[in-house]
């Protein structure tokens, strides 16, 4: 079968992963509103296409805080690679670095995060964290990825607790007895799933930087109120989120939401997004509305499902293409 768009890589993932890992990735809290509604919120949006403006040539890099990446997709945090592939999260860093573009790690992957590094050592990495009850856990982690080389920290702000989400609930969602949170061995028992610090407050992103020298970039914010605060304590970036429609259902898509953020910010920090990307024309819009680059979560998993490290280059390879297209109608 011809794998010509991200959707055709959806349907292979739902067709050969095992019930209990799709319904993980697949699910959104509650009725899925807001998941659903990543997606629908593109569909709304209408270029304003300029003709003969000549597109011979094309330049789609970009830079995240200085660094240069081939185009503006990087790879979200999603959690539990290795349901989706058996190498994991070393596929992902490989894909990305093939790609010239930036993964960020998740707190809960199945790989270590000197696995990861391994296996892409010179390819551009963030951090994703989740702060947990025990802060000496995170502040292991955060200096763990400082001393690999990992570029960004990227703290998950949407997270006090884990949204409800029906089919994980009905499945007894767990991990496979042979996959483990590598980064978490000893710290908690997986399959409670370690217990997270809801009394995170603005003043933590204060503790963060006092760990470390890295760039923290705050994800999970949706509103001009959060925008503001995420720059008043010292953020280099800001991705705007919603956990892929995972966590509260009922607030804004991504696409939304992100004028009010780029406008509250006003150039100060960079702003990202992910939720709903699906099409290079996705990313055309989130750019022409502010975002220096989009990152894909769902859609990585897939390109994962499907063949691993090469799977996802496909769906990056995909994505960069229709953007470049996208640009070139659009003058």
């Amino acid at each position: 079968m011809a794998m010509v768009c991200l959707s055709d890589f959806e349907a292979y993932a739902k067709k050969y992963l095992p019930k209990i890992a799709w319904d993980f990735f697949a699910a959104g809290a509650d009725d899925c509103s807001t998941r659903d509604e990543n997606i629908l919120a593109y569909k709304r949006i209408r270029f304003r296409p300029r003709m003969l403006r000549d597109v011979s040539a094309m330049d789609i890099r970009t830079k995240l805080l200085g660094t240069e990446i081939s185009f503006p997709v990087g790879i979200a945090p999603t959690g539990f690679h290795q349901l989706a592939w058996p190498d994991g999260e070393k596929s992902t860093a490989r894909a990305a670095k093939a790609m010239n573009t930036c993964y960020i790690a998740s707190t809960y992957s199945t790989c270590t995060l000197e696995e990861i590094s391994a296996a892409a050592p010179s390819g551009l990495r963030w951090f994703q964290l989740y702060i947990h009850r025990n802060r000496a856990v995170s502040q292991q982690l955060v200096q763990r990825a400082e001393a690999l080389g990992f570029q960004g920290l990227v703290l998950t702000a949407d997270l006090p607790y884990t949204g409800k989400r029906r089919d994980d609930v009905r499945n007894g969602f767990c991990l496979p007895p042979h996959m483990t949170l590598k980064n978490l061995e000893g710290a908690f028992e997986v399959c409670k799933m370690s217990p997270l610090d809801p009394s995170v407050t603005w003043n933590d992103i204060y503790w963060l930087r006092s760990l470390t020298h890295l760039p923290i970039i705050i994800k999970g914010i949706l509103t001009k109120e959060d925008a503001e605060l995420a720059v008043r304590h010292g953020v280099q970036g800001i991705i705007v989120s919603n956990h892929g429609g995972r966590q509260l259902d009922g607030g804004p898509a991504t696409i939304d939401a992100l004028v009010e953020v780029v406008e509250a910010v006003q150039g100060r920090v960079e702003v990202y997004l992910d939720g709903g990307i699906r099409k290079g024309s996705d990313v055309l819009k989130a750019l022409a509305l502010g975002a220096k680059c989009v990152f894909i979560g769902r859609p990585a998993l897939w390109g994962l499902a499907y063949k691993g490290e090469e799977g996802l280059q496909d769906v990056l390879r995909i994505l960069q293409d229709e953007f470049r297209l996208s640009m070139a109608l659009a003058g």
